[in-house]
C-alpha cells in the first residue's frame, strides 16, 4: 500500500496540472465531445458555455462566504485556543492523522460545508504543532468529504412531499435511504477504512512542513494602543461587531424557535458570521482576519464559473442524457444500482454539483429503475454515493480546503487517488452484497 501510494503521489505531482488549468482542459474536452458526439456546431457549444457561465454565481458566492466566515472564525482568540487544546491531544504524526480524520469525517457527515472549513483549519493547526508531512494531513482532512449524511440534498429532496419527481417515484423516506441499516454500516465502514489508510502511510523522506510565516493572528494593532482620531477609536472598539453579531444571533435563534432548526449553506454562513463578529474584539480585528480569508478564496471565485460553463455545455448538448441512456441499455435489475453509482461518479467529474446533476440525470435514471424493477431507494443512494465518490479527485470541491491550507491540488491528489479506489471498492462491494443477499 505504501509503495502504491508513493507511486501515485509522484505521478500526480509530476503530471497533474493546477486546478485552474484542469478546469480549462475539461472545458476543452466537453467542447470537443459536444461537437463530435452531440452533433452540435462549435458556435452552439460556445453559446451553451456562455449561458451556463453565470449559473453558479449564487452558489459560488455562498461557497466564498462559507470559507471566508469560517476562516475568520478560526482566527478568533477563543477558537485558536480550542484548536490548540485539541491538537495537543496528538503528540505523534499517526495520532494527528487519526484525530484529523475522525473529527473532519464527523463534521462532513453533519454538513459538508462545515466539514470543509473545520477539516482544513484542524489540518493547519496540526501542521503547525506536529512534525508531520503537511500535504498528507490535508489529504486526511479531505478524505471524509465523500460521506453522505443528514444534509445530503438528493435523499432529502426525494423524501419531501411535492418534489419534482413525486408523480414518477412517489416519496422515498430517509429511513430507506440515509438511515437504512446498510447505509449506516457503509458509512461506519468507510470511516474505519479511512483511518486505517492514513495510519499506514509513512512520512516521505522529504517532509513538507507548514511554513513558519503561516502563523495567523488577528493582524491588528496590539490591544491597549492609544487611538487619536474618533474613527480609529470606532474601528478598534467592541460595540460595532458586538451589535452586528447579536443581531445575527438573534435572527438565528428566533428562526430556530419559530420554524425549527435546519442547516443549509445560508445558515452556516450566518452562524459563522455571528460567532466571528462576537469573538473578534473589533471591526479592525475582523477585517484583518477577512483579508487573509479573501486570499484563500481566490480559487473558488475564479474557477466556479468555469465549471458552470462546463455544466451548461454538458446539459444543452445532451451529453448527460446520451451517457445515461448508454448505461441503461446494458443494465439489469441486479446491476442497475451499481451502474448508477459509476455513471453518477463519471458525470460528477464534469458537473460537480449534486443538486444540478440530479435535476439533469436523476429523472432518466429513476425512470429506468422503475422500468427495470430496480429498488428505488438503493438507486437513489447509489446516485448519491457516486456523486460524492469522485469528489475525491475533482479539485472543484477541494478548492475551499486548499485555499485555507495554502496548497495546490497536486499536493494531496496522489493520496486521494488511492483512497478513491479503496472507497470505491467498499461502496461497490456494498451494492453487490445488496444484490446477492437482498
Amino acid at each position: 500500500m505504501e509503495a502504491i501510494t508513493n507511486f501515485s503521489v509522484r505521478v500526480v505531482q509530476r503530471y497533474l496540472p493546477s486546478a485552474f488549468v484542469l478546469a480549462v482542459i475539461l472545458t476543452a474536452i466537453v467542447f470537443v465531445l459536444g461537437v463530435a458526439v452531440g452533433g452540435e456546431a462549435p458556435v452552439n457549444m460556445a453559446n451553451y458555455w456562455g449561458d451556463g457561465f453565470s449559473s453558479l454565481f449564487k452558489f459560488g458566492m455562498q461557497m466564498t462566504l462559507v470559507l471566508l466566515t469560517g476562516y475568520v472564525l478560526a482566527l478568533t482568540p477563543l477558537v485558536q485556543s480550542l484548536l490548540t487544546g485539541l491538537t495537543r491531544q496528538a503528540n505523534t504524526p499517526k495520532q494527528a492523522l487519526v484525530l484529523t480524520v475522525v473529527v473532519s469525517f464527523v463534521c462532513y457527515y453533519l454538513n459538508w460545508g462545515f466539514g470543509m472549513v473545520a477539516g482544513a483549519i484542524l489540518a493547519r493547526e496540526m501542521g503547525r504543532r506536529v512534525a508531520i508531512h503537511f500535504p498528507l494531513i490535508v489529504a486526511a482532512a479531505y478524505g471524509g468529504e465523500l460521506v453522505r449524511g443528514p444534509s445530503s440534498s438528493i435523499p432529502l429532496v426525494i423524501a419531501t412531499p411535492d418534489h419534482f419527481m413525486e408523480d414518477a417515484i412517489g416519496i422515498v423516506p430517509v429511513t430507506e435511504t440515509l438511515y437504512s441499516v446498510w447505509n449506516i454500516a457503509l458509512t461506519i465502514g468507510l470511516l474505519c477504512l479511512l483511518v486505517i489508510f492514513f495510519m499506514v502511510q509513512k512520512q516521505p523522506e522529504k517532509v513538507v512542513r507548514l511554513e513558519a510565516d503561516s502563523e495567523d493572528g488577528e493582524g491588528v494593532p496590539a490591544s491597549g494602543k492609544a487611538y487619536r482620531s474618533p474613527s480609529d477609536r470606532i474601528e478598534n472598539s467592541r460595540w460595532p461587531t458586538l451589535f452586528l453579531g447579536l443581531l445575527a444571533a438573534g435572527y438565528l435563534l428566533n428562526k430556530a424557535l419559530l420554524q425549527g432548526f435546519s442547516i443549509d449553506l445560508n445558515t452556516i454562513i450566518l452562524i459563522f458570521l455571528a460567532l466571528g463578529l462576537l469573538l473578534h474584539q473589533s471591526p479592525a480585528a475582523y477585517l484583518g482576519a477577512a483579508e487573509k480569508a479573501v486570499n484563500a478564496a481566490r480559487g473558488i471565485i475564479v474557477q466556479f464559473p468555469l465549471y458552470a460553463g462546463i455544466a451548461g455545455m454538458m446539459t444543452s448538448a445532451g451529453l448527460v442524457t446520451q451517457f445515461s441512456e448508454a448505461i441503461i441499455s446494458v443494465a439489469t435489475p441486479e446491476t442497475f444500482p451499481l451502474l448508477t453509482f459509476l455513471s453518477a461518479g463519471a458525470v460528477n467529474f464534469f458537473i460537480p454539483s449534486g443538486g444540478g446533476q440530479w435535476a439533469i440525470q436523476g429523472p432518466i435514471m429513476m425512470k429506468a429503475a422503475a422500468a427495470l424493477g430496480a429498488d428505488p431507494a438503493q438507486t437513489i443512494m447509489a446516485f448519491t454515493w457516486g456523486d460524492g465518490w469522485t469528489n475525491q479527485i475533482q479539485p472543484f470541491w477541494a478548492l475551499p480546503l486548499l485555499g485555507v491550507a495554502g496548497l495546490s491540488a497536486r499536493d494531496i491528489m496522489g493520496y486521494l487517488v488511492i483512497w478513491l479506489l479503496i472507497s470505491g471498492t467498499a461502496i461497490v462491494s456494498t451494492f453487490v452484497a445488496l444484490t446477492v443477499f437482498g
